[in-house]
């Protein structure tokens, strides 16, 4: 690494490996991770000292430190070979929370490498950003179609009224059935891959496999639209930038496939959470029409990720009551900010639809989401949302909010279930009519002749039991599983 002139820390001036550190992944982080924060906060300040499976990490809680670390990328560096500890090997072998890290994409670039890929990315991503381009208007009916379908699935397997998992039997497969649409993903991801990517940001002991399968199937998809190009993400990145390798264009492929699922998928359930729930402010903007500040409100209250991706420190640097040394690791906890910023001002977050948008969800800085993909995002989690709304006359929570079982881990603090007792309403899509869920698992799916070409094999009726997407999302769906991990 570079040596910067700057001051060093002073002689004497505690170090990460010296202090003291209490586990940050315990069971009352597991329940309450509100309360770990504040006592956290109350002992450190703005920062704080915790280990994180077993290494010391620096956790950022204030919102303004948060912001500056996510502000400032040439002092808080996010490729990893800037990490100190894992440059002297000092690492626990297989610390499960490497794995994912160690996949170089545009996410952990710095520099001018960086903004060269975010470019692409941008490129790419535009036509489907554009809602009255060709692209972008086939995704958003697409999106509404196979929320519908979705609906008129869980209608025909368990009646108008009823019980439901949103998590497990809308929001997941609505999602799979999205990346498949806009990867232009010509065979079934399946719910595997879901299962991979949660298993990658929650570090679980096999992280490791799970991201390489994962990444096994999106380099696969790279080399087949390399050679079958279509109108889908997977087409116009390759033409972006023809120089990416499969395995590059794979490695691409896998971090828009974690936060589509992944974290656009925790942002549907946190905002039908937070309006089932009763959060007065989130329903009232719901009873306005206003879906895009529904999501905001929600994000600011629960975000879908709770810290985002560890930075580096580039040089020896004041943050909070602390010096952090040049490579030490930073852990930015939004979730932390967040409370932090409500305790602030409570009132004027509230009542203001500007200042709900200081939530740091997408991120902030150089390295938050594209803006096309910012409006992708808020696109289907809005749609995905609001078609809800609009088909269910009545939904309440069978478990009370704080009984919820939760996926928390280091990155992500994601509901496993959302059980819901359902009625819908008069006007709800049902199963069987024109373009219902057969149709639509069809055209996610890219079922013909192009998917045979990749799969090796005809591709089969989407029946009941079938071996297409429409079959693999009736088993997620209503095959006894309800959530994932």
């Amino acid at each position: 690494m570079e040596t910067h002139p700057f001051a060093a820390a002073p002689a004497g001036s505690p170090t990460l490996d010296s202090l003291p550190v209490e586990p940050l992944l315990t069971s009352e982080f597991d329940t309450d991770p509100g309360s770990v924060y504040e006592r956290l906060r109350s002992t450190y300040g703005p920062v704080a000292p915790v280990g994180l499976m077993g290494v010391p990490v620096w956790l950022v809680l204030d919102y303004r430190e948060v912001l500056e670390v996510l502000r400032n990328d040439t002092v808080w560096r996010r490729d990893v070979r800037h990490w100190r500890a894992r440059a002297e090997r000092r690492l626990p072998r297989d610390w499960p929370l490497l794995a994912g890290y160690e996949v170089r994409q545009t996410m952990f670039l710095d520099d001018e490498e960086h903004r060269a890929a975010r470019l692409t990315h941008h490129s790419a991503m535009r036509p489907f950003q554009d809602g009255h381009s060709p692209e972008g208007w086939e995704l958003r009916a697409a999106v509404a179609k196979y929320a519908d379908d979705l609906i008129a699935l869980l209608a025909a397997e368990s009646g108008t009224s009823g019980f439901a998992d949103l998590a497990a039997q809308y929001t997941r497969p609505l999602l799979l059935m999205v990346t498949t649409k806009l990867f232009g993903c010509p065979v079934e991801l399946g719910d595997e891959m879901v299962m991979d990517l949660w298993r990658m940001l929650d570090g679980g002991p096999d992280a490791g496999p799970a991201t390489e399968r994962a990444l096994g199937a999106m380099t696969r998809l790279a080399a087949h639209r390399r050679s079958r190009p279509g109108e889908d993400l997977t087409s116009y990145m390759l033409l972006s930038d023809p120089s990416l390798s499969d395995e590059q264009l794979g490695r691409e492929l896998f971090m828009n496939a974690v936060y589509l699922n992944d974290i656009t998928g925790n942002m549907v359930c946190n905002t039908l959470l937070e309006v089932l729930r009763g959060n007065a402010t989130v329903r009232r903007s719901v009873a306005t029409g206003q879906l895009g500040e529904t999501v905001n409100r929600a994000a600011l209250v629960n975000p879908p990720t709770a810290n985002l991706c560890f930075r580096f420190a580039g040089r020896d640097v004041r943050l909070g009551n602390f010096w952090i040394r040049a490579g030490d690791i930073v852990s930015p906890s939004v979730a932390a900010a967040h409370r932090d910023l409500l305790a602030i001002g409570t009132s004027h977050l509230v009542d203001s639809t500007v200042s709900t948008r200081a939530h740091l969800a997408w991120g902030a800085g150089p390295h938050q989401c594209p803006s096309a993909a910012r409006e992708l995002a808020g696109m289907i989690v809005t749609t995905a949302v609001g078609r809800i709304f609009e088909h269910f006359a009545r939904a309440e929570l069978t478990l009370p909010p704080d009984q919820l079982p939760w996926r928390t881990g280091p990155v992500v603090r994601g509901l496993r279930l959302l059980p819901v007792r359902y009625e819908l309403s008069a006007g709800a899509p049902v199963a069987g009519r024109a373009g219902g869920p057969g149709a639509s698992a069809g055209v996610a799916a890219g079922a013909g002749d192009d998917g045979a070409a990749l799969a090796g094999v005809a591709p089969e009726p989407s029946g009941r039991g079938g071996s297409g997407l429409l079959g693999a999302l009736r088993r997620m769906m209503f095959g006894g599983r309800r959530g994932g991990g």
